[in-house]
């Protein structure tokens, strides 16, 4: 029962490198099978951590594993969906460099600090990995996106600047910080309130 994040960590890892093996390989239906795939890992980076606190073993390094691991598979797909819509990555380049840009700041920034890898899973965080993958699944299926697109851009734009400000806040390193507003409290040596099911 203890393994069951775990398992679900890495099957989330093994779904983003079949990703790029199906698109790679230019399979049949691939449109239908990405979005299925992608769904998939959604679920497990939904799930993983809900069991973890369910059953008692949501540690620090767990959910450090779980954060590296989502870079991991988001960047599978983002190869994988290269591959199959170079178009629009070619149009919307430097977009997609800007946030690419944003999201290695939150790993140096809290790394220069900390010396650990960011796993702050802030709340904001989390809706935008929804607005990424309405996104992604538009791309994959249509070859485009616009406004879940654009959404994706800004929102992502400005909960990086967040997790930055989160971890420049903090003294020492800590996992699950819901916004900055908790950044602070907790800097003050406060309990912060945290939602059982998803930053509890």
């Amino acid at each position: 029962m203890k393994q069951i994040p775990v398992l679900l960590i890495y099957a989330r890892l093994l779904t983003g490198l079949l990703l790029i093996a199906f698109s790679y390989l230019h399979i049949a239906h691939y449109a239908l099978i990405a979005v299925i795939l992608l769904v998939f890992g959604l679920l497990t980076d939904v799930l993983d951590g809900i069991i973890a606190r369910w059953i008692g073993v949501s540690t620090q390094k767990l959910r450090t594993m779980d954060s590296t691991v989502d870079l991991l598979f988001f960047s599978c797909i983002g190869v994988a969906t290269y591959w199959q819509h170079p178009g629009f990555f070619s149009l919307h380049a430097l977009e997609l460099m800007i946030l690419l840009s944003s999201e290695i700041l939150t790993y140096v920034f809290c790394f220069a600090k900390f010396r650990r890898v960011v796993a702050t899973h802030s709340i904001g965080a989390k809706i935008w990995t929804l607005f990424l993958v309405a996104a992604l699944i538009e791309i994959i299926v249509c070859g485009e996106s616009g406004f879940l697109f654009a959404c994706c851009f800004w929102f992502g734009l400005l909960t990086r600047l967040e997790i930055i400000g989160i971890v420049l806040v903090l003294k020492t390193w800590a996992s699950d910080i819901p916004t900055i507003y908790h950044a602070v409290q907790v800097r003050r040596g406060l309990v912060i309130k945290r939602n059982k099911w998803f930053n509890g």
